[in-house]
């Protein structure tokens, strides 16, 4: 018998495709990152390998180089068509050629081209990229190396151009051949306090005393199941910063990469203050294509992300308040609305929807989000009720660009929160409808509770409107700036604001500081924050500032090749050919014509299989959804005699279940749930009527572990009635053994609280008192401020 080790395609050839090594250097909350492909040929034939590979859709790449037996071919950035038809050219001709392209339906997706890889021969292809990262709730930064690529819904109307169209077995995760290291250096003139991760790292490395620079490395083994992630705490709270950064000397003035470039960040200190009572209309679009049946993670004991999607919208029913509009939909293959419109938040409404939300499935197939989306901006507004949308999908569509724009043009009737559910789930679809509408995105992996971020955002939706958002300069006679970024007109509180812009004008003597400030209305009070700076551009041989502010102006411009108006398709390509970032229409490519051995024969396709991720314990049977084809079209001429080989590497898909049932969500312990007492909790919770209070009945009892005959026994009916008994003890219920999760059942608590002050009035002192003897609870009575 013979075996074969590693892992081989279905004809059993070798994958040529070996390891990927990353670089990545972050400085505060930048990140410059160098990622390298290294390829051998362990075939008798010349090889053409295709690579697809996730990536940020905030990333700026800026850089691609191949080293081919020692001998370095930088790239260059080109048309994208023109790209293309020079590297079927150089491949015909006998030269070796590579090609790197942003997908055409989405820029999370980036394919890689290794063509004409001769017998034998060894190459390693890097690309560079920046980019920003996002502050997280406590504070942390987040970077995120994506290693996995999810499969993307395939409808009648997808682009035939795009690389998601490669079809490709899957095998598990543990025959993957390609292996993945990571080293990551981090500094920080505030110091840094610790690095965390999903995946096992080495020991922080300090390297110096006062832990302003550490080094971290991904351990061996990664197997490409989950996104590889940094939290990096600094010691000190964020500050205002401007950071300014020299033009390219061989650029002329007046032109964005040969004029210095700033980067201001504000983090705008907004109160907190309770929920307003201004209502709205909340539309909630829930995910429940066949992959939502997935666990949120790789981990056996993870929940399943239909299970989580119904804990959440129960929350949010409960947590919203009296008066408001809303409307829940579920969309897939086709879409389904609980109700012909959205209705006013009452008990009877409530209920209704909570019976389906008990009912709901991951069974409508696909996943189709543009038509649900027309649908409810087809609605008409409500006076006086803003639309607030909040969609949660794992973000597996391919008429990404289509969605966006749509989401764009309706931009002024409602804003639009985002949640990107899962390993994989597409940056450029989630980040894009939220940028598009004034919204916020959130991305759900690992350990994350979509119940926890959902209602935080469904907190900063029903926050005061921050109004009047302006920035001004204050700089030397004959210098002005010109913004780069959008117009910013919604801040929400914790939230970190970027700004780019372009310095043009006579640079002043050293030592002269410039002033930028931003001042917004909040309930009629305004706001200022300030920050001061020197104007001394530093110089930065990757030019990080100028390839982030490109960025930011392209996501603005580039929606694609079929969506991006007419009026900025020339403007994005510019703006791409002349800062070096890659877009929709631009590709890098790199021709070594020192090789010229004439290709002879067709190209034989080969599909390499990519690794399947497999989220539970117990057998089950799996359907892998694929819509793949090749990335690019090939229609050389055959010829006599060696072939070129198309070989597909892929990094890690999903996957979805069939014959799986979920059992009802409030009578049944799931063994997916993280423990005892959280059932008890979304028990309680549904329990919960619309205007806050509970009932007495046996549900409050099972729940409060307790006889329903010994709560009766114990009502001080002389202080207040059923329902207000029922309901103090519900919150101190909460407060007692809930408090872990508080920042989900905050909005549904404060509710509760407003009934009790109306219902118990002056004896509610009494009450809690009476509640927290009969429950032998620690709960100070004074977190409930008479």
């Amino acid at each position: 018998m013979v075996h074969f080790y590693g892992l081989l395609t279905l004809q059993r050839e070798p994958v040529p495709l070996k390891s990927i090594s990353v670089s990545v250097s972050i400085y505060e909350f930048v990140a410059d990152v160098s990622a390298t492909l290294n390829y051998e040929n362990a075939e008798k034939v010349p090889l053409e390998a295709v690579f697809l590979f996730p990536m940020d859709e905030d990333s700026a790449v800026y850089s691609f180089e191949a080293l081919v037996d020692g001998k370095k071919i930088v790239a260059e950035l080109q048309d994208k068509m023109k790209a293309r038809t020079n590297y079927e050219k150089a491949i015909s001709q006998g030269h070796q050629a590579f090609l790197l392209e942003e997908d055409s339906s989405s820029r999370d997706i980036f394919s890689c081209n290794v063509g004409n890889l001769q017998p034998g021969s060894k190459a390693s292809v890097t690309l560079k990229y920046v980019q920003e990262l996002p502050l997280e709730t406590d504070g942390s930064l987040r970077f995120v190396l994506p290693a996995v690529l999810n499969p993307r819904y395939q409808f009648s109307g997808s682009s035939k151009d795009s690389c998601l169209n490669v079809k490709t077995p899957i095998v598990p995760v543990e025959d993957l051949p390609y292996t993945l290291s990571m080293v990551a250096t981090i500094d920080s003139k505030h110091g840094i306090e610790k690095v965390q991760s999903n995946c096992p790292l080495s020991p922080t490395e300090y390297l110096g005393e006062d832990k302003t620079s550490a080094q971290v490395s991904l351990a061996a083994g990664h197997k490409f199941d989950r996104d590889v992630e940094l939290l990096i705490y600094y010691s000190e709270v964020h500050t205002p910063s401007v950071v300014l950064e020299m033009g390219m000397p061989q650029m002329k003035p007046g032109r964005l990469m040969g004029d210095p470039s700033a980067m201001v960040s504000f983090y705008p200190n907004i109160p907190e203050d309770q929920p307003s009572n201004t209502c709205g209309e909340f539309v909630f679009l829930m995910d429940r294509s066949g992959s939502m049946q997935s666990p949120m993670s790789s981990q056996d004991t993870s929940q399943l992300r239909i299970q989580a999607a119904k804990e959440t919208l129960i929350l949010l029913l409960k947590s919203l308040p009296m008066g408001c509009y809303f409307n829940i939909y579920g969309f897939g293959s086709s879409y389904e609305a609980y109700f012909p419109k959205s209705v006013t938040y009452t008990q009877q409404t409530m209920e209704e929807a909570l019976g389906r939300v008990k009912l709901m499935q991951a069974d409508l197939g696909g996943t189709e989000i543009l038509a649900p989306l027309q649908n409810i901006y087809r609605g008409p507004s409500i006076p006086g009720h803003p639309l607030q949308l909040f969609v949660f999908t794992d973000g597996e569509v391919t008429d990404t660009f289509s969605v966006i724009k749509e989401v764009r043009i309706n931009r002024q009737k409602h804003r639009c929160f985002s949640f990107g559910i899962g390993e994989g789930a597409s940056t450029s679809l989630i980040k894009g409808i939220a940028r598009a509408s004034g919204g916020t995105s959130e991305f759900i992996t690992g350990k994350d509770r979509m119940q926890s971020k959902a209602l935080r955002t469904l907190k900063r939706s029903l926050q005061p409107v921050v109004e009047d958002v302006s920035l001004s300069w204050h700089l030397p006679p004959g210098l002005s700036a010109k913004m780069l970024s959008p117009e910013q007109t919604v801040i929400f509180r914790g939230q970190r604001l970027i700004i780019y812009a372009q310095l043009t004008g006579r640079m002043p003597a050293a030592e002269t500081t410039g002033k930028v400030c931003l001042k917004y209305t909040l309930q009629g009070k305004t706001f200022e924050d300030k920050a001061t700076f020197l104007l001394q551009p530093k110089p930065d041989v990757n030019f990080t500032i100028h390839r982030l502010a490109a960025k930011s102006l392209l996501q603005t411009k580039d929606m694609g090749l079929r969506e991006t108006p007419a009026s900025d398709k020339k403007d994005a390509l510019n703006l791409s050919l002349e800062s070096g970032v890659i877009s929709s229409f631009t590709a890098f490519i790199a021709i070594n014509k020192e090789l010229n051995k004439p290709v002879q024969g067709p190209l034989a396709h080969r599909d390499i299989p990519r690794p399947m991720l497999l989220g539970a314990s117990t057998p089950l049977k799996i359907r892998c959804r694929s819509g793949f084809r090749k990335a690019l079209p090939s229609d050389r001429p055959p010829s006599a005699s060696q072939p070129i080989r198309r070989v597909m590497c892929c990094e890690a898909v999903s996957f979805q279940v069939d014959n799986y049932s979920l059992c009802g969500l409030i009578n049944h312990k799931d063994r997916h749930s993280p423990g005892f007492g959280e059932n008890h909790l979304v028990q309680l919770i549904y329990h919960q009527n619309a205007n806050g209070s509970w009932d007495l009945n046996e549900d409050l009892a099972k729940v409060l572990g307790v006889s329903l005959e010994e709560i009766t026994a114990a009502h001080p009916a002389e202080l207040v009635d059923s329902s207000g008994w029922a309901t103090i003890l519900a919150m101190i219920w909460l407060h007692g053994n809930g408090k872990d999760l508080k920042c989900e059942w905050e909005l549904l608590e404060r509710k509760a609280m407003a009934w009790m002050r109306v219902h118990a009035g002056s004896t509610m002192p009494l009450v809690v008192k009476a509640a927290i003897t009969f429950l032998k609870s620690s709960v100070d009575p004074a977190i409930f401020a008479f």
